[in-house]
């Protein structure tokens, strides 16, 4: 039998201002997606600009219109019903009911907010393993995407949710520590141990975190090794590892990236970008990466990144303890998991205007990470590769504008080559 703490749980939610503002900001949140959407389906009938006219013939740009559109319709399914479970959840007073059923089960306010966050993981992952099969084995297979086995698929989710789950007990159960001792230092000390958290994980992620699911082994000698390390000798570039890793047993698509920071530097290829670009074209990749090197943007981004954070973890702070807030969920008694899921509704749109302004300046930088590999000679090299890494994965040629601005992180591949080409 359930024991339901009559004082911390109301069967119906308390009808206040703040319970309608987030059922505002729920439907705000789905219909700004849905306008993005339909934004970029409008733009896929422009004519493909002349500096990437080559990228697909009459042919290849039918298939890839037809995998934009596939993902769009399959990425609407998933908003729906994301939007319709939340927003009924929320409404009936679901995420109070919840917490008085864990309650029932568990005691002390550490475990109880550990067992309400992982209902809620694994609630979803379970709602979205769906999704993912058919995206993995429909849509990404019938356009030739697709290496993923059965196994190694059940494998990589069954990892997935394990890892997650552990690292976020320990993340969540850090700061829930943090703030059973202290309210008022709370959100310093909650943001600083995410951000140290952070920053070891930028670290070592490609050490740790990788192997569990990719083979990293070291590139071997070579025309490829030596066109690279010729290049990091040019530009004066402190090259230690270079690794290839096995991501064509999951996906044909290729990408190449440096992970870690001092020492702990690495470069990772995917075997896939090598069977797809000659080495004078990896080269110019590579000279991409490393001009974000050159220019600190790693250490840039993570430092720009802080702020925000504690902005975020100052707002958190103040809903924890706020009884209005707790109220709105239907609680009437405020707990710390109760207050981080109404908070993560109510800084919708702080979190879409931060969103804005960091994907801003990730374009900035990757302006000034082309324009290295450019004045280092890699300029046409950098414009053959991203054509191919382009045209490979069926990516769009005319995003639309506003969609770009908000969410892209680097600028659309029209604008890159007109830079890389500008005098």
């Amino acid at each position: 039998m359930l024991l339901i703490h009559e004082q911390c749980y109301e069967p119906y939610p308390i009808m206040s201002i703040l319970y309608y503002i987030v059922i505002v900001l729920i439907l705000l949140d789905f219909l700004w997606g849905r306008t993005l959407s339909l934004l970029n389906l409008k733009a896929s009938y422009q004519p493909i600009p002349e500096e990437i006219s080559d990228l697909y013939d009459h042919e290849q740009h039918a298939r890839q219109q037809a995998y934009m559109r596939a993902n769009m319709k399959f990425g609407w399914a998933g908003a729906c019903l994301t939007f319709l479970l939340t927003l009924l959840f929320f409404a009936l007073g679901g995420f109070g009911w919840l917490d008085q059923w864990v309650r029932s089960w568990v005691s002390g306010e550490l475990w109880v907010s550990l067992v309400y966050f992982g209902v809620i993981y694994l609630a979803l992952f379970v709602i979205g393993l769906p999704f993912e099969v058919y995206d993995t084995f429909v849509i990404e297979a019938r356009f030739g995407f697709n290496k993923t086995d059965v196994k190694t698929f059940v494998t990589d989710r069954v990892k997935s949710l394990l890892l997650t789950m552990l690292m976020s007990a320990v993340l969540l159960g850090g700061i829930i520590l943090i703030y059973e001792q202290t309210n008022q230092w709370f959100w310093v000390l909650a943001w600083g141990l995410v951000t140290l958290f952070g920053l070891f994980m930028s670290m070592f992620y490609s050490q740790l975190i990788v192997p569990l699911f990719n083979k990293q082994t070291p590139l071997p000698e070579g025309e490829l090794r030596d066109a690279i390390q010729r290049f990091a000798q040019q530009v004066d570039f402190p090259l230690t590892d270079i690794y290839v890793i096995d991501s064509s047993k999951r996906s044909t698509k290729g990408n190449a990236y440096f992970t870690g920071w001092g020492k702990k530097k690495r470069i990772v290829i995917y075997d896939t970008l090598i069977e797809q670009l000659s080495s004078e074209e990896i080269v110019a990749v590579l000279a991409h990466e490393i001009g974000h090197y050159k220019h600190r943007h790693t250490i840039k981004s993570f430092l720009l990144q802080m702020p925000f954070q504690l902005l975020m973890f100052y707002v958190l702070g103040l809903m924890l303890d706020n009884a209005s807030v707790a109220e709105a969920a239907s609680c009437v008694q405020p707990s710390f998991h109760v207050g981080m899921i109404m908070f993560s509704f109510l800084y919708t749109p702080l979190s879409l205007l931060t969103d804005i302004i960091l994907n801003y300046i990730s374009r900035m930088n990757e302006r000034q990470a082309d324009g290295f590999a450019k004045t280092n000679g890699q300029g046409e090299a950098l414009i053959r590769a991203l054509k191919k890494i382009s045209s490979q994965s069926l990516s769009n040629p005319t995003p639309h504008a506003v969609r770009v601005f908000v969410e892209y992180s680097h600028p659309t591949l029209t604008e890159r080559i007109r830079l890389l080409r500008a005098d």
